[in-house]
């Protein structure tokens, strides 16, 4: 987390409390987030989400007094939803594919590690960084909303190919691959035709997925400029 950013104020609803306080220790040991709350029930959701307003909700399926999908349903209704991961050990599909109609930023299957958890958190603070940064034009083009949409699905191995890639990234890694240098989102937005802010973003996420290598060069004005090669093999 940068300075100035404030943390990620997150709820967590187990009905185990023993869950939620082993939920509420890895979110506390993910820089960039803060546990503002437990609870055990739905009733007792809604009114810490009324009360504290959390901008995460990590949500269990099964809970005592109402559904945690029913839950998230009426506060999307009422328009009161904070960002939600269902973190559960509901596996079938019609769970999985309601949790995604009702906006779920992601889903995840108990029993989980702290890594697991801390990748999809990772995901959803780069996500919300890129919707701050890209709310300040005017409209987002295909390559933004790509990116997006990309952040949200998680990390990947370092050695990323472009086969493994979304078609605009894949087209990004492979203009640095065949650059004579290292090189920045200026000259790969104007080989490619995209904006800078676009370039600059799927550069930032290839180098992220270990695609590629920055290095900072300084010019006249003493700002330091991020250039790209592509990443070493070993």
């Amino acid at each position: 987390m940068t300075a100035g950013e404030h943390p990620i104020r997150t709820l967590i609803v187990d009905d185990d409390f023993r869950v939620a306080e082993i939920h509420a220790t890895s979110v506390e040991r993910i820089d960039g987030f803060v546990c503002i709350g437990k609870a055990r029930t739905a009733a007792q959701a809604r009114d810490l989400i009324e009360n504290e307003r959390p901008d995460l909700v990590l949500l269990d399926i099964y809970l005592p007094d109402e559904g945690g999908l029913s839950l998230l349903r009426s506060l999307t209704g009422a328009g009161a939803a904070p960002d939600c991961i269902f973190i559960t050990a509901a596996r079938d599909l019609e769970s999985v594919r309601s949790a995604m109609s009702l906006g779920a930023m992601s889903y995840l299957v108990k029993p989980f590690g702290f890594s697991q958890l801390k990748d999809k958190l990772d995901s959803y603070q780069r996500w919300r960084a890129q919707v701050a940064s890209a709310a300040l034009g005017s409209e987002a083009d295909q390559g933004t909303v790509d990116a997006l949409y990309d952040t949200l699905r998680g990390s990947v191995s370092g050695g990323a190919t472009p086969r493994l890639l979304p078609p605009t990234m894949a087209k990004i890694l492979h203009a640095v691959e065949q650059a004579d240098g290292p090189v920045g989102a200026s000259s790969i937005a104007s080989t490619l035709g995209f904006s800078r802010p676009t370039a600059q973003r799927y550069l930032t996420e290839l180098h992220r997925r270990g695609a590629l290598e920055l290095e900072l060069a300084y010019g006249a004005t003493g700002r330091p400029v991020n250039l790209y090669r592509p990443a070493r093999r070993s």
